[in-house]
């Protein structure tokens, strides 16, 4: 854990944190909740708020809230505006429709060069993870920030890994970077690799390992930095959001962004440039940290009662022990004699599945699509 008070940076360097909050995924695995309609970053989950009006609240004082920026589809927007009505509508940028996370940093990097030039530095995270110790979380990214500033590169955000996980990315963490200052060169160092969702043998290797730390999925970078990745590794995208940039704001400006979002391939930041890019660097943070991006996770992370279950709604449960129950339509759901599931109720849909198999519930939602049950998702 780092210690904010004697970090002392803050008056390393000096910088505007423009903070880019990426809201346009659908979070199909916390289906029956989560739907294209509104996913999961729009629902209330663990906390008092949802989940992005959480992630929005975290970032105060780091981030000034005239400096929030939130991206998304054009289909979600008005989640942003209902949710986040302190977010000026001009800093919702708004793609015609997704194509990961790779066009919409590039979209974010390039509006913000527009407004705001290219030395402001990016905090780009996601809209729908949950983050305990909000003070330790806050010194990293303020560590990140400098970093990527005194080192003019991009950085990622490493959590310490508690546990061997099959549904995170990890990043080997390599050598530390050189620096004059005492603070980054102790705590910055430079990526090694990148892996995604290892199977369990593999993801108790890493963590024998030693050297590899959960992929939390924020990246830091200055608007120069990024945008120089961008044209180095992502040279069949970049050159469309140049011309999105000559164009200029006009009346069919949402029109021409979509002609050209149709000449792009759908591709991940981390695939594009974060695999590609040898100068990456990540600072390592101990702040409690879930993507929450299955029913076994909310499960794992809840509160329990004296038979283990998490019993959220209008639920009657006899003889159940460790089960998630959700009842959220105000309908009574009763469970007799059961073990280990997931029972989730919304006005619309039902689940059922063992638990332990919930990232699997990502299969039955591709099989309500492919049967066009479209009210369901």
């Amino acid at each position: 854990m780092v210690d904010y008070e004697d970090t002392g940076l803050r008056s390393f360097v000096a910088m505007r944190i423009v903070a880019v909050i990426m809201a346009g995924g659908l979070g199909i695995r916390l289906w029956p909740r989560s739907t294209e309609r509104r996913p999961k970053q729009f629902v209330h989950a663990l906390g008092e708020g949802t989940l992005i009006q959480n992630t929005v609240a975290r970032l105060q004082p780091l981030v000034d809230l005239t400096d929030v920026y939130v991206v998304t589809t054009s289909d979600l927007r008005h989640h942003i505006f209902d949710q986040l009505p302190m977010v000026d509508p001009q800093r919702i940028i708004s793609e015609p429709f997704g194509r990961n996370t790779g066009p919409a940093i590039a979209l974010s990097a390039a509006t913000i060069e527009e407004r705001l030039g290219d030395d402001v530095v990016m905090v780009i995270l996601p809209s729908d993870h949950v983050i305990s110790n909000i003070r330790e979380f806050q010194v990293i990214v303020d560590m990140a920030c400098t970093a990527a500033v005194a080192l003019d590169c991009i950085m990622t955000i490493g959590v310490m890994p508690t546990r061997p996980e099959t549904g995170y990315g990890y990043i080997q963490v390599g050598e530390p970077i050189v620096s004059d200052n005492p603070v980054l060169r102790d705590h910055v160092k430079r990526v090694s690799s990148f892996a995604e969702k290892p199977d369990m043998a593999t993801a108790q290797r890493f963590i024998d390992a030693g050297d590899f730390v959960w992929n939390s999925g924020i990246v830091v970078g200055s608007v120069r930095a990024i945008t120089r990745a961008v044209d180095e590794f992502m040279p069949d995208h970049a050159p469309l959001f140049r011309q999105w940039q000559r164009r200029g704001q006009g009346a069919d400006n949402d029109a021409f962004l979509e002609s050209l979002y149709r000449q792009m391939r759908s591709v991940s930041f981390d695939v594009a440039v974060l695999e590609r890019d040898p100068s990456i660097g990540v600072v390592e943070g101990a702040f409690g940290w879930s993507d929450l991006g299955t029913w076994d996770e909310l499960y794992r992370m809840s509160l329990k009662d004296g038979k283990n279950n998490v019993i959220e709604g209008n639920v009657t449960s006899v003889r159940t022990t460790n089960c998630l129950i959700s009842a959220g339509s105000g309908r009574l759901v009763g469970a007799v004699d059961v073990d280990n599931l997931i029972i989730v109720e919304t006005e619309q849909s039902v689940l059922v599945c063992k638990r332990g198999q919930a990232e699997n519930v990502r299969d039955l939602v591709e099989h309500l699509r492919r049967r066009q049950i479209s009210k369901h998702f």
